[in-house]
This record gives C-alpha cells, structure tokens and sequence, in this order.
C-alpha cells in the first residue's frame, strides 16, 4: 500500500469515473429493516453511507450509527483546536448529519481512542454484539439485517480493524456485511478496486441533496479550521468530489465464503507493484515470524520438505538448512526469479511454478510449510489441498501452518478460517499451537503425536 497523506492531491475523481468499471458496477440488492452502520471516526459514515442512511430511512427502516472514536486525532498539529475540543465539536456534526439524513436515528458513541482501535478490537466487537442485543436483532426472513462500515481495504489501520470487528460479529449470525470505500478514492486507483465483490447505489436527486447538505455539516473536516498551518481541510475539494457523485459505491464482504481463489495473474501484478512484497526484507515482524516458524518444527532434520508459497525464498533458505531436498512452489515468476537468486546453485531445492492444489508435485514428503497461503484459497480449493497434504505426509511427517489473522479485502478466507478448517482433519493431531494478535502458527503430525521431549527420549 503506498504512502499518502490527506494534504496529497490524490487520484482525481475523473480517474475513477472514466474507467468502464466504475460505470458498470452491479446495482446494490439490499432491503434492509434494520441499518447498523460503524463509523471508525465522525463522518465516515457520512461520507460512506449518507444515500444508503436516507434510503432505509425514508423506506421505514430502522437506522443504528455506531462511531467508534471522536475523531480527535484528525488535525494533530492544529495550533488553534486541541483533541479534546475537536472531538466536542465532531460528536456534535455527527450527530446533526445523521438527524438531517435519518431523523430519529440512535447514535452511540464509543469513545475509543482516535488511532487505538487494533488495540481495543475486543471491546469494539463487544460493543456492536452489545447493541445488535439491545436492538433485538435476529435476522429472518421477516427481519432483514445489514451492517455497513469502512472497507477492510481502505488503507487506514482504524479503518481494516473495524471492518474486522464487523466481520467478527456478522460470522455465523446471517447479517449482511457492507464496506464503503473512503480513503481508496484518494489514495487507489481503479486497479486496487475488487470490482467482483463492488455493488452500486444509485442516488435519487433528493439523496444526493441529502448527502451534500450531511457533509457539509462536517465542517471541521470539509473547511480548514483557521487560516494556519496545520488546520488545514482534511476532505479538500478534490477529495470531496468522489462523495459528491451519483452513487455509493459498497463491497460485500459476506462474498468471501463463495469467492474464487486468487489468481496467478494476480501475484504476478502485485510483484510488478512492490518490490518487497509484504516487506518480506525490511521488516522485523516478518522476521520474527520466520524464527519462530523455524523454531516450532519438531525435528531437528526436516527430511524432504514441500513448501507451499515460497515467495522470494527467505523461509527456503532456511528450511534447505535443515533439510534433505525441498520443493519450493509458488505461482509467481518473479517471485520464483528473486528466490533462484538467493538460493544460486544450490542442489537441495527444486523451485515449480504453479498454483495449490492444481499442480500439486508428486512425492511424499516428511515436511510439509503452508505459510502465508491458505486465506488466498477458496473454500473448496482449501479443503482440496487439505487432502493433499494429508496424502503426502509421511508416517511420521508434521505439517506446520502460519497465517495472518486480520481479513484483507482481496482473500477469499482468513487466517483463523484456514487453521479452523486444519483443525477438522482426522489424520493428524496439534503439536504446537502459538497464537498472537497478528497471526496464529501451529504443527500438526501425524497421530499418534509425540512431543519434542518424547523424539528426544526425555520422557
């Protein structure tokens, strides 16, 4: 995701509306009786979801806002308003903009600190579980249902974090999860939109004119508040003119569990884009995670090893020296070059192009490494590689699994979808489970299992 900053002219409107996608987005289906919509901060949910308010409202629909922080946070260098003073002022326009769009809607407020909603995601999905009780929602086909809130890809930590505590709360309850795009307009371009899962809603005159005189009362945000430096408008005119067209523009993040797996042509545009691909090379969470990846294998010799997305090979280096051979598979060329280059002629590894489970290697293998791959499978394609693996390990081989926990708007699953799905198998039995905030890592073997003491005769 590059940098970009609300100062930054960013992606022109007229970008975004002479690409035919944009144009040919499906109509959104939605006829809700109940609206629950989260902000991350005031007037996201303005900026996002005004028609979408207005509709179900004037239909006889029941509008909940739910904003997460105060906003304090939006001028830090203001040197006229401080946090506390703009939060006052931005609970009051948020509560306006709603009453001039839903009037009587319920707005709650959470208080959460302006930036600190990773670290209170816990109390964010309680929150909302909290108010779908008070509300009495139960989806039926009498009660329909729908939670709009900032997409997952929207480029804004506060943003995906809340998207996630919705995709929390919605799993398992047949509530329908929308998320509007805010900062994509700015900072993205047609491309890093996921037009599969994009549905239009086309505005009437009178929504239009509802939604302008909303954001208008946003003023802290859409008007510099003094001439100095530091208080300048954080939704600038430019900016403003991708909420002022004719539609709302929302992704449905209840596709995920019907979505395809990702394609190779999508891994190949991505390396064409980045250079260090989730910071594979910069960054210490990566390599932390490979040292606690390398140190959760049980055997001190790998034996012969399938890894499953070896991307640019820092995880193959590894793993080849420990192992007998490994096979290394992942579906982008330019990923497989930079691994080449960093494993030069070494005879232990065999790099194949292709994608899980369609060219699945032949052989058996006593070490089996699925990191970082099977939230880009779809269900069925997961289960497929699960009896893959199942078949290949030998009598007393050991697979281990890492992945990333929060959602990405592009991946079919999630992490703890994929590591739910590894925990139903019958072949073989958790060695190691290590779980953090950020991603979840386990070991399974074969069963019986016998722990590291237990190989080391120490028991």
């Amino acid at each position: 995701m590059p940098a970009f900053s609300h100062l930054d002219a960013g992606t022109p409107e007229a970008v975004w509306l002479a690409d035919p996608r944009t144009a040919g987005v499906p109509e959104l289906e939605l006829e809700v009786d109940e609206l629950i919509v989260l902000a991350a901060h005031p007037d996201d949910e303005t900026l996002g979801a005004a028609g979408l308010m207005n509709r179900v409202h004037r239909g006889g629909g029941r509008v909940t806002v739910i904003v997460a922080t105060d906003g304090e946070a939006s001028h830090p260098d203001s040197p006229t308003h401080t946090p506390g003073r703009l939060a006052a002022l931005r609970r009051t326009e948020v509560g306006r903009a709603v009453e001039s769009l839903a009037g009587g809607a319920r707005v709650e407020f959470l208080g959460i600190p302006d930036g600190a909603l990773r670290e209170n995601i816990d109390a964010l999905a309680d929150s909302l579980t909290m108010v779908l009780e008070e509300l009495d929602v139960a989806p039926s086909r009498e009660h329909r249902v729908a939670i709009a809130a900032p997409w997952a890809g929207d480029g804004h930590r506060d943003h995906r974090i809340a998207a996630e505590a919705v995709a929390r709360v919605c799993e398992g309850r047949g509530i329908r999860h929308l998320g509007y795009p805010i900062w994509l307009w700015h900072w993205g371009t047609p491309d890093d939109m996921p037009w599969d899962s994009a549905r239009a809603l086309t505005l009437t005159r009178s929504e239009i004119t509802a939604k302008r005189r909303a954001l208008g009362v946003h003023a802290t945000q859409v008007a510099p508040l003094s001439p100095a430096a530091g208080d300048e408008a954080v939704i600038h005119r430019d900016m403003r003119a991708h909420f002022e067209r004719g539609v709302e523009v929302f992704i449905d993040e209840s596709r995920r569990d019907s979505a395809p797996s990702l394609a190779g042509e999508w891994f190949d545009r991505f390396y064409e884009r980045h250079d260090d691909p989730w910071g594979f090379e910069t960054r210490w969470y990566e390599k932390r995670k490979r040292g606690i990846l390398m140190s959760a294998l049980p055997n001190a010799h790998l034996g012969d090893v399938l890894e499953i997305g070896c991307a640019t090979g820092l995880v193959t280096r590894e793993l080849v020296a420990r192992a007998s051979h490994v096979v290394a598979v992942d579906p982008a060329e330019a990923a497989l070059q930079a691994a080449r280059a960093r494993l030069g002629e070494e005879s232990r590894v065999t790099f194949v192009h292709g994608l899980m489970p369609r060219d699945w290697p032949d052989g058996t293998f006593d070490t089996v490494v699925l990191s970082e791959v099977g939230y880009y499978l779809s269900a069925d394609d997961l289960d497929g590689t699960i009896r893959l693996v199942e078949g290949c390990l030998s009598d007393d081989g050991c697979l281990v699994a890492c992945h990333w926990r929060h959602p990405v708007a592009d991946y079919p699953q999630t992490g703890d979808v994929v590591h739910a799905a590894l925990r139903q198998s019958t072949v073989w039995e958790a060695l190691v489970r290590h779980e953090e905030r950020d991603f979840i890592l386990e070991v399974f073997c074969r069963a019986p299992v016998h722990s590291v003491a237990e190989r080391e005769g120490l028991l």
